[in-house]
């Protein structure tokens, strides 16, 4: 996670934590980081006119003002437990996963308490079994694929084929798809200057690099089959 997009985070994550605070060990695990890290991002955040606060002595920790909040949002309890399910099946080792739990609890923290109670107490009657999948991608190899994509920068990743084989690559991303029950990265593969689908779970290591990329076309991967579609769009009736 780059710089700017954990400040976002330590910021939303201050404010879902609200009046009880949080401490520097904690935030430092949650965002991979080092304590004084946090310390200097929390700084950061306090020049740029947010109002967090340092609570010293046994159990002290950060604080951001009650007074700031998140906007109104105008979920109702079905539909945070719609969302709660969407997230909840997702496959071990999908793409922003981390992300879509984050933005559970901010749909549920964000709900009206008498809202939030029925939510509650609706998805405890709402049971769902994730797909069983076997090798997953590891949480480095996610997220920077995920930035990637994201940012248009260089992957270079350590590839296990099929048969065993390794190999070191520098991939431009196009897409994320899952299909056969896995996940794949379809990219532009510089060494074979060709699109090729890489199996997330096989890349060993993914590493950002400086390089930047001009996104090529949906279209360059190929024809979806029928049933498929971008997450952002729906099927049609």
């Amino acid at each position: 996670m780059n710089r700017t997009d954990r400040l976002y985070a330590l910021a939303e994550e201050l404010r879902r934590v609200g009046h009880a605070g949080t401490t520097s060990t904690r935030l430092a695990r949650l965002f991979e980081v080092s304590p004084r890290t946090v310390k200097r991002d929390v700084s950061a955040l306090q020049q740029a006119g947010l109002p967090v606060t340092a609570q010293a002595g046994l159990g002290g920790g950060y604080v951001l003002d009650a007074s700031v909040g998140l906007p109104p949002v105008n979920f109702t309890p079905a539909q945070a437990v719609a969302l709660a399910l969407a997230v909840r099946a997702l496959p071990p080792g999908s793409p922003f996963g981390t992300d879509a739990e984050a933005a559970r609890g901010k749909v549920l923290d964000a709900l009206p308490p008498a809202d939030r109670r029925r939510a509650d107490e609706l998805s405890g009657r709402v049971w769902s079994r994730p797909e069983q999948t076997g090798e997953v991608a590891t949480a480095q190899v996610l997220r920077a694929v995920e930035e990637s994509l994201g940012r248009h920068r260089v992957l270079a990743i350590e590839y296990r084929s099929g048969d065993g084989t390794v190999s070191r690559r520098r991939i431009e991303p196009v897409l994320l798809a899952r299909t056969g029950g896995h996940w794949y990265v379809a990219a532009w593969c510089q060494w074979r200057v060709a699109m090729r689908w890489f199996r997330l779970a096989r890349i060993l290591r993914a590493d950002l690099t400086p390089e930047r990329y001009d996104p090529r076309p949906v279209a360059d991967v190929g024809e979806p089959p029928p049933d498929a579609y971008p997450v952002s769009s729906r099927p049609s009736d």
